[in-house]
């Protein structure tokens, strides 16, 4: 969208968000739970919404104006509330794992839609001459197997390139997401298509001896990333699922309690993005040798997945499903 369709779209919440800041003052407990839970969620959607304007808009006074607004909101959620501070451990310890794990079995069913084309498009393109020749002009293959596809993690800096992954990631993941109340199909082909482009890279480096080299690049930050990538498909899958078969519930309240859940799963995976983009740009592309670079990713991913199964079940043998607002 264009500069003047972002304000537009998004100058209400941030008006929202500054009466909330300046009712708080130096403390949130001037707020109500409930304001201080919609100041946290705009805080948050703020804060990305910078990040999306600095890397896409380049408006010295666009970015100005909610660099200062972030800072102001963040002083207050951060700076001295600890009842702010144990809603924030209370999403991040329970309900975002608990989240997670409710849906565990349309992860299943979401890695599978990333991973199998991913795998099938890599084989076929890594033994198959004529699908190599399919990808593009032998020139084009060349400069992308021994120069472009690692150039491109050095660039820009690191830290501006760990911006634009973060809110390229992140918008990915709210369209995988979103797409999902059309019945699962967009969701489904947005995964697809993801793994698909994967396994003709994979399947490039693949065709001339070079799948340490490809793996060696995509692996640190790529296992969180593509991790992150199926939960926010899996939130959309069980998103649009609840609207083809609700169960016992009506529909209306189905799609209610099931987007609850479904984004605290969204808003959980921001952390999750950041890490990854900040692999991706400070790890990924530096001079690390590459056991150091995987090893990184790998201890990322081990952490990850370690805390939600951990504290998934630990939630769920409390009851809890993750859904935003609700209580043991």
């Amino acid at each position: 969208m264009d500069v003047d369709t972002f304000l537009a779209s998004n100058q209400g919440s941030w008006d929202r968000l500054s009466v909330l800041v300046q009712r708080a003052g130096r403390s949130v407990q001037r707020l109500s739970p409930d304001e201080i839970e919609e100041m946290v969620s705009l805080y948050e959607r703020t804060a990305t919404q910078l990040s999306y304007a600095r890397t896409t808009y380049r408006d010295p006074a666009l970015t100005a104006t909610l660099s200062s607004l972030v800072a102001r909101a963040g002083a207050v959620v951060y700076g001295s509330r600890p009842r702010t501070l144990r809603a924030l451990g209370q999403f991040f310890a329970v309900t975002f794992p608990a989240a997670v794990w409710y849906s565990r079995r349309f992860i299943l069913i979401s890695a599978a839609l990333l991973l199998v084309p991913a795998f099938a498009v890599g084989v076929w393109v890594g033994t198959s001459p004529r699908a190599v020749e399919a990808t593009g002009p032998k020139a084009v293959r060349e400069a992308y197997i021994n120069q472009d596809f690692e150039q491109y993690y050095r660039s820009a800096p690191a830290s501006q390139f760990a911006s634009q992954v973060f809110t390229n990631n992140v918008q990915v993941s709210i369209y995988a997401f979103a797409a999902g109340i059309a019945f699962c199909v967009p969701t489904a082909l947005i995964l697809m298509f993801n793994g698909a482009n994967i396994g003709v890279a994979g399947g490039l480096f693949a065709s001339v001896g070079e799948t340490a080299k490809f793996f060696g690049l995509i692996l640190p930050h790529g296992l969180l990333e593509l991790t992150a990538v199926i939960i926010a498909g899996a939130a959309g899958l069980r998103l649009g699922w609840t609207l083809i078969d609700p169960g016992d519930r009506p529909r209306r309240a189905a799609l209610t309690d099931e987007g609850r859940r479904a984004l605290a799963i969204v808003a959980g995976l921001v952390v999750v993005f950041l890490a990854a983009g900040t692999i991706e740009g400070f790890v990924t592309g530096s001079s690390l040798p590459t056991w150091a670079r995987v090893g990184i990713g790998v201890l990322g991913e081990a952490l990850l997945l370690t805390w939600l199964v951990v504290r998934g079940r630990a939630a769920e043998a409390k009851g809890l499903t993750g859904a935003l607002g609700e209580t043991a």
